[in-house]
């Protein structure tokens, strides 16, 4: 699988969870700071891939 594959799929993970945290924060704060973490996991997955070259 091509790396830009891989990069643009974990891009649009974090943007779906933050979506997440954005619809949860006001009624559940712990799932949010969950989702918040995955997010970054994915976000810095994203960045390490595509500079792992």
């Amino acid at each position: 699988m091509p790396k830009e594959v891989v990069v643009i799929a974990l891009i649009a993970l974090a943007g779906i969870l933050v979506g997440g945290v954005y619809s949860t924060y006001k009624t559940a704060k712990v799932a949010a700071v969950v989702l918040g973490l995955l997010a970054l996991v994915a976000a810095g997955g994203a960045v390490a891939w595509y500079v792992s070259g």
